[in-house]
């Protein structure tokens, strides 16, 4: 699991991610997101404070046990920040 931080009734209030890569981010969430939904993500890469904030979109939902659901984003736009501050936060990882 990937911790994330979220305001009180945000989405990702109700959700844990569980993989993320410079293309999107994988949660389970007790909510039904529709496909093609789209909403804005701060991605915090460093104890700096540098910040990514990512457009994504939801390409598919999956109905886990227990009322869960597995949904995929992909980023579909760089809105703030750059997108090599993001490809660079995953080269560090490796």
């Amino acid at each position: 699991m990937v911790p994330v931080e979220a305001q009180a009734g945000n989405f990702f209030d109700l959700s844990k991610t569980v993989d993320f890569s410079k293309g999107g981010i994988g949660l389970v969430s007790r909510l039904d997101i529709p496909l093609h939904k789209q909403m804005a993500i701060e991605l915090d890469l460093d104890e700096q404070g540098h910040s990514v904030l990512v457009l994504g979109e939801v390409q598919w939902v999956t109905p886990l046990a227990n009322g869960l659901f597995r949904i995929g984003l992909a980023f579909k736009e760089v809105m703030q920040g750059s997108k090599s501050r993001l490809s660079g936060y995953f080269k560090e990882k490796v």
